[in-house]
């Protein structure tokens, strides 16, 4: 009898264990946060989202996501989750509803923060159901489109022309995790306005991009600016550049310099892109740079910036040329340097010629002054010159994307 029992007991853990194993074979474990993503858990991002309203986004992103039941499910909350926060970000910059705290309304950093929130719990999500690695990469996927404003750029019908400007995410957090950028944050005020000029108005859409070397590799930037290129009378790209003072640049260079991004990974060589045996080392600003620096646009200086470092034609070590690039040298890097900034304006620049628009659409890169906190400020969050400098440096933005469209228009 002890015997039946040890054997029907044995039998029944067997079963048990059968019953079970389809789900345990459909099970799969969710990665770790990123070392981007890591850093939210430290006191100065929770405080943005604290002080923003914004430290609400990622626990109801996640009891809307706990309660998808399909692929397809999580896909359409993801989706719709992304928009709203782009969406809720432009709003609290441009002044609509609430402030959701005491940040100053022109601060960016609640919509990096916020987000990363959100791609985390994607991340680390474990449903009931099987989530293959592809299908959680295109989750993050669309968040990150959805998010940055990528997939909302929204332009009239005829009678109003059409301007698209990027920003980027903050960096350089390892070194202050306080750190605004002035690019994304000019993004979230200028996307959906209206600009008036000597021929008549224009509409502003805005995307911001990650610093993330990998992500440009994978085509971030073509995939979003390919549709609408076509159809603008005019695209800026913009990044935080150089101290107490704007750029144009005139130059940029299909080289990586390697310095970290914001996932601490260096890529050194030259910029991939496709079709890499017609690939130019240099490509040109078409914006009217002239008529910029001649501008009027605010307190900082806005220089026609003209460096470039290359190897010249036959060889040799890095050169720095202060009027541009030489016949069949080699970029090591354009005006706005090797690094993002750069990449970004080469690729955007690239697709414009290879569009057939060099001689058509005007498009280059800015480069913003470096957005400095208040002397002795080394622990707040911020303070009130770092909301003045913010709030000048969006508003000179606009003043230059303003100039921009007046002269190109008038030609």
């Amino acid at each position: 009898m002890t015997s039946l029992r040890v054997r029907i007991g044995i039998l029944g853990i067997v079963l048990l264990a059968g019953g079970l194993a389809p789900s345990a074979a459909h099970a799969t474990t969710a990665p770790s946060p990123t070392v981007e993503e890591q850093r939210l858990d430290q006191a100065v991002p929770q405080e943005i989202l604290r002080r923003s309203g914004f430290d609400d986004v990622a626990p109801e992103f996640a009891r809307a996501l706990a309660g998808a039941h399909s692929y397809a499910q999580a896909r359409r909350v993801v989706e719709r989750r992304g928009s709203v926060l782009w969406r809720r970000a432009v709003d609290r910059a441009q002044g609509r509803g609430p402030a959701g705290g005491d940040l100053s309304r022109d601060d960016d950093r609640p919509l990096y923060w916020a987000r990363l929130g959100m791609t985390r719990q994607v991340r680390t999500w474990e449903p009931g159901f099987r989530v293959s690695e592809r299908q959680r990469a295109a989750l993050l996927d669309v968040l990150e489109q959805s998010s940055r404003g990528q997939t909302d750029i929204r332009y009239p019908g005829k009678g109003v022309r059409r301007i698209l400007v990027t920003g980027f995410d903050p960096f350089t957090l390892d070194r202050d995790i306080r750190i605004s950028n002035p690019s994304g944050a000019s993004a979230l005020a200028l996307d959906g306005t209206v600009i008036e000029t000597g021929e008549g108005p224009a509409r502003v859409e805005a995307a911001v991009f990650p610093v993330r070397w990998d992500d440009f590799a994978a085509g971030t930037v073509e995939r979003t600016l390919r549709p609408y290129l076509p159809k603008v009378d005019l695209f800026t790209t913009v990044s935080q550049g150089r101290v107490g003072r704007f750029d144009v640049e005139r130059t940029n260079g299909a080289w990586r310099g390697g310095f970290p991004d914001n996932e601490n990974v260096s890529r050194t060589g030259t910029v991939p892109v496709a079709d890499p045996a017609s690939q130019p080392q240099w490509t040109t600003t078409t914006l009217p740079y002239a008529a910029i620096v001649a501008a009027d646009t605010g307190r900082f200086p806005v220089y026609d910036h003209t460096e470039v470092t290359e190897i010249p034609a036959g060889g040799g070590d890095p050169v720095v040329r202060a009027d541009g690039p030489t016949a069949g040298s080699t970029a090591r890097a354009g005006g706005g340097g090797n690094y993002l900034s750069n990449e970004i304006a080469y690729r955007a620049t690239l697709l414009r010629d290879r569009l057939g628009l060099h001689d058509t659409l005007p498009g280059g890169h800015v480069h913003t002054p470096v957005l400095e906190f208040g002397a002795g400020n080394t622990t707040e969050v911020t303070d009130p010159e770092f909301v003045r400098n913010r709030v000048d440096i969006i508003d000179q933005v606009r003043a230059i994307v303003t100039v921009a469209a007046d002269a190109s228009f008038r030609s």
